[in-house]
């Protein structure tokens, strides 16, 4: 046994795992898939009958989760895809910064500030419009992979 220290350098989140193995055969249209290491939510499912060389394929459709971007991937059903943890956490707004980043209240009474307004158009108008007019919003914040992002929003009433 040696007598030095040893110092490692992590910036893991206590080993846990971005994805998950499934058979892709078992994952269905709604569900999650990661296709070129980006999650996705399947949009659409085919599957092809077994060929002469005896593996059925699954073709998927599915739409990044936080761009939107379409792609489609070819798996042999009986083989493993990765599927990712998604989270979904509803936070309450309670301010937007002038450079693009929001204040939100999270259960536990602290705020997050580490998220930018959505690029959605449309939803980006229904917060600043929601925001301006004193109304009390709660977003919800989709997080997968590493990443977070708004891409919803409920109006809870107007504030007191």
């Amino acid at each position: 046994m040696s007598d030095e220290e040893h110092h490692f350098e992590s910036k893991a989140d206590a080993g846990a795992s971005k994805t998950y193995p499934q058979q892709a055969g078992t994952i269905r249209k709604n569900g999650y898939i990661v296709i070129k290491n980006r999650p996705r939510k399947v949009v659409e499912v085919s599957t092809s009958k077994t060929g002469k060389h005896g593996h059925a394929k699954c073709h998927f459709v599915a739409i990044d989760i936080f761009t939107s971007k379409k792609l489609e991937d070819i798996v042999p059903s009986s083989h493993n895809c990765d599927v990712p943890h998604v989270n979904r956490t509803d936070y309450q707004l309670i301010d937007i910064s002038e450079d693009g980043f929001v204040s939100l209240l999270t259960e536990n009474g602290n705020t997050k500030d580490d998220l930018k307004l959505p690029t959605d158009d449309n939803l980006l108008t229904q917060i600043k419009e929601g925001f301006a007019e004193g109304k009390d919003l709660v977003v919800s914040v989709m997080s997968s992979m590493g990443e977070e992002q708004i891409n919803a929003l409920k109006d809870i009433g107007p504030k007191n």
